[in-house]
């Protein structure tokens, strides 16, 4: 019999629970990434400092060796559980890993429990219209919190998975009788501040316990079917599809030839299982099949206008919120190039007579490197073009950010005046400015001597003409590309290529803890990769301008038949 459920693989994708229980080869596995070692390393360590402070505020608590173990711990009434693992009756096929099982109650002899879950990332998000309930972690209690309004669950995928998690955790408690009446679990985000949620709610539909167990059933057929398949043979119960872990599964190696050769359909980003089912139902089994579809008749469709005649689009929009989006990331796809999406006339963004291009490099989110590389169209006296830093990698913690910011700040502003004295236009630019100004505000919290105020940084962003611009709002209003729309891929069209040969944020988080590590030469030769990626990033970002500005204006028309 196949291996129970575990909490995690809820909204797996299928053909993976299956794999990693009936593999014909371990071959098949691809080696887990260096950055996927360090997200994990981060995880483990975030929870277990989680964990201490859990145990120093409540010195009671009883870490759990095992199933039976956590079992006889709640059978005596144990307040706090720390790292359980629970098994449900063996019909039910199913564990969960959690970080804590709190004691919220008792009738008579019989105690109940909420799951406890941290999780290394972030949990909310502003949201005007919702609120939270915040707990702490001194009464770790359902019942002693504090409503945060304006403020909700985020809507990815993780926190979607968080949410499942607990919702499978409060099943098992159900299921050998210790779950807390009010089906409530609790999240400790990576902020250390610890959310409480009603899992049986209609209003967290993504996540509550309907939604669970919908994703449950579809799982534990899968487990089923590879049970009568390991006894009896046959093809095997699972097939390749795209799902979104596939740029970190260890099987992808194995399943992306098959998808590719096929062109599935499933390879349109973004779509989940039961719209992958309903596309092939409507005969769309393959992106060059979808590309053929009508986006405006699915627009049509999904803003409720009657059709004349049923097409697929009609069938086909109700199950897939956005299919006129799915269309047009196919023919990106079959065209093998980026779509425009507007007229040429309406294309590209605004430049000047000196261009400054910001890129920014952070750690455990402090910033210790701001990059700008500056284009002269015009001359300006004293004024050479180029790359500046400003980094600092002695040490890494809110006055150092405030303090790298400053001479940033300090340089870009002379470079303004310098500009406006002398009668020269002046544009900075960004890709995705949320990072950069989040940046820029966390900085000036601790106020320096000269250094610039909130308002500065207001001042700068409302300045009329506008001089700070954010090109990743220009790309996606002009530009179409088969899935994501990041520096690198957008770049890259323009024709620019980074030197190293492994260009990525996360990837830059590994180089800095050896930039910052103890060989002195390894370190060297970490800090001059870290700048010169951070130069590459600026100039990645002026590639981009002036290719919106230029060549992009002769792609085809995302609305071009096929």
């Amino acid at each position: 019999m196949s291996s129970p459920l575990r909490g995690a693989e809820i909204d797996a994708c299928i053909h993976r629970i299956a794999l990693s229980r009936a593999e014909p080869s371990a071959a098949l596995r691809t080696p887990i990434s260096p950055e996927q070692e360090r997200r994990q390393s981060e995880a483990d360590r975030h929870r277990r400092e989680v964990i201490e402070r859990l145990k120093s505020l409540h010195p009671d608590a009883v870490k759990s060796i095992g199933p039976q173990h956590t079992v006889e711990l709640m059978g005596g009434g144990v307040a706090l559980i720390l790292q359980p693992r629970i098994i449900d009756n063996p019909s039910a096929r199913r564990s969960a890993s959690v970080q804590a099982l709190l004691r919220v109650g008792r009738s008579g002899q019989q105690f109940s429990y909420c799951p406890l879950i941290v999780k290394n990332h972030e949990v909310t998000e502003i949201a005007s219209s919702r609120s939270l309930h915040e707990g702490n972690f001194e009464r770790l209690l359902p019942t002693d919190v504090v409503v945060r309004k304006g403020i909700g669950l985020r809507s990815t995928p993780t926190v979607r998975r968080d949410g499942l998690i607990l919702s499978g955790a409060v099943r098992i408690l159900q299921g050998v009788g210790y779950c807390d009446p009010g089906n409530r679990g609790a999240i400790i985000d990576r902020h250390q501040r610890l959310w409480w949620l009603d899992l049986a709610e209609t209003n967290l539909p993504r996540i509550n316990l309907a939604a669970y167990d919908a994703l449950y059933r579809e799982r534990i057929d899968v487990l089923r079917a590879l049970d009568e398949w390991s006894d009896v043979g046959g093809p095997f119960p699972t097939s390749p599809y795209w799902h979104r872990e596939c740029l970190t599964c260890e099987f992808s190696s194995h399943c992306q030839g098959e998808l590719e050769s096929a062109d599935d359909v499933s390879l349109a980003r973004f779509t989940n299982l039961n719209q992958q089912r309903a596309l092939r139902q409507a005969g769309i089994e393959t992106r060059a099949k979808l590309a053929r579809l009508d986006p405006v008749r699915a627009q049509r469709a999904r803003l409720g206008g009657p059709p004349d005649q049923l097409h697929s689009e009609d069938v086909l929009s109700p199950v897939i919120e956005r299919l006129d989006e799915l269309i047009y990331r196919a023919r990106a796809h079959v065209r093998s190039s980026f779509l425009r999406i507007v007229e040429p006339q309406s294309m590209g963004c605004p430049t000047a007579d000196v261009e400054v291009d910001v890129d920014m490099e952070s750690f455990d989110d402090v910033t210790y490197l701001w990059g700008a590389h500056v284009t002269l169209n015009r001359p300006v006296a004293d004024l050479e073009p180029g790359y500046h830093s400003f980094v600092e990698w002695k040490t890494l913690d809110r006055m150092s950010e405030s303090r790298v910011f400053v001479d940033f700040w300090t340089w870009f502003s002379e470079v303004r005046q310098q500009c406006h004295d002398q009668g020269r236009t002046f544009a900075a630019y960004c890709f995705w400015a949320q990072a950069e100004d989040g940046a820029m505000n966390r900085a000036v919290s601790n106020s320096l001597d000269g250094g610039p105020t909130i308002e500065d940084l207001e001042a700068f962003r409302r300045n009329t003409p506008p001089e700070w611009f954010d090109l990743h709002d220009f790309a996606k209003q002009q530009i179409q590309t088969e899935g994501p729309l990041g520096l690198k891929q957008l770049a890259s069209a323009a024709g620019f290529e980074w030197r190293d040969e492994n260009p990525s944020g996360e990837a830059s988080m590994l180089w800095y803890e050896i930039a910052v590590g103890g060989d002195s030469s390894l370190s060297a030769l970490s800090r001059q990769r870290i700048l010169e990626y951070n130069e590459d990033d600026c100039r990645a970002t002026k590639a981009l301008r002036d290719w919106l500005n230029g060549p992009a204006k002769q792609l085809a028309h995302r609305d071009d038949p096929i």
